[in-house]
């Protein structure tokens, strides 16, 4: 949408309306969705804010800020179709909470249509601001840390970029790896192969790939040594050069763990570590070495820490509220054991949660 085709007048008492003319290429529906079901979704967005439709002219009235807001999430809207990409229900949500939010640099289209990795007709793409801020920091960054909620992207996200990377020629193989906490990384006694042992752990990276690759070029990317997907426990000694390495669930690493890692560091390497300080499952007592090194690395140069909360969740919209939720009961929790003069989640050791994953 050009500016031409937007026009405002003012009213009284702080109304305005607000008039925007879609181009003839763009059919109504692209715009609208099928059944209007994007029209109801930025009603129910602007309550207080009258829209009405004719032919291919958009019509808003209500209080001027507010119609301000529909008239840039309908430019945006036509930012990201003018590029081929449908706008979806949950794209106009998220474009709708992006703009309510203050003195942010990026637009909405700048964030729906940032192209990571495409595969079999499938295109990875962040879908928050905080998401595209994390895979931005990845690209500008040599260590980078996702921090947040399950569901929010972090792993996904940086497994599309380690492929991306490795497509490019940026790096010569892909390290993927996470503790095997459940099984205290003894896998002497699980039955099977190495491999059969530590697949139940791994399984989440083994799907994300057949997601982001050709499901029959995997074994042999494997078997060259391009892909690795190993335990934490089998990092130790290693140099990791020209790669590109993920630590998944890092909140389940102790210190030593997490500084171990850390320091496998090789040339022309990058590493990704995402987790999730609200699920740790460390033994009680145990420290976890995610949330210890925020407070040691925090300021270090080529070191970035990004975070991502429930707005990112990018799963059900259930999620999101759940995990919220969780967040409210464990600041409530934290605030008794502080008046009880108790040493609290804020405060002393690390707590394990029961959270589930």
């Amino acid at each position: 949408m050009t500016q031409t085709s937007t026009h405002q007048t003012a009213g009284t008492d702080g109304e305005a309306t607000a008039r925007f003319q879609v181009p003839a290429k763009h059919p109504m529906v692209t715009v609208l969705g099928s059944g209007d079901a994007l029209l109801r979704v930025i009603e129910a967005a602007f309550p207080r804010t009258d829209i009405h439709v004719r032919g291919n002219e958009v019509r808003a009235t209500g209080d001027a800020g507010e119609v301000a807001l529909v008239q840039r999430l309908f430019d945006e809207m036509m930012l990201v179709l003018r590029t081929g990409q449908p706008m979806t229900e949950d794209a106009v949500e998220r474009s709708i909470a992006m703009l309510r939010s203050d003195g942010e640099a990026e637009s909405p289209a700048e964030v729906l249509t940032q192209n990571i990795l495409s595969n079999r007709g499938r295109t990875i793409r962040p879908k928050t601001l905080n998401q595209k801020r994390y895979v931005d920091a990845i690209d500008k960054h040599t260590v980078v840390f996702g921090i947040g909620p399950a569901g929010t992207g972090k792993t996904y996200l940086a497994m599309a970029k380690a492929v991306q990377a490795l497509q490019a020629k940026q790096v010569n193989r892909i390290i993927l790896t996470r503790p095997a906490v459940e099984a205290g990384e003894r896998l002497g006694f699980l039955p099977g192969t190495l491999y059969e042992k530590i697949d139940p752990y791994l399984r989440p990276l083994y799907d994300a790939l057949h997601d982001m690759l050709d499901p029959d070029s995997i074994p042999r990317l494997m078997a060259a040594g391009t892909i690795e997907v190993a335990p934490l426990a089998y990092m130790r000694g290693r140099t990791l050069n020209d790669a590109f390495i993920i630590l998944d669930e890092a909140q389940n690493t102790n210190p030593e763990q997490m500084k171990m890692f850390l320091t496998r560091l090789g040339f022309e390497s990058k590493i990704v570590i995402t987790g999730d300080v609200t699920q740790v499952d460390l033994p009680g007592g145990t420290k976890s070495g995610l949330r210890q090194v925020q407070d040691i690395l925090t300021g270090v140069d080529d070191v970035h820490f990004s975070r991502l909360d429930s707005s990112d969740v990018v799963r059900h919209k259930l999620v999101g509220r759940i995990v919220d939720a969780y967040e409210r009961y464990d600041d409530r929790a934290a605030g008794n054991d502080d008046h009880r003069g108790g040493r609290g989640a804020r405060h002393g050791t690390d707590r394990v949660t029961g959270h589930g994953k």
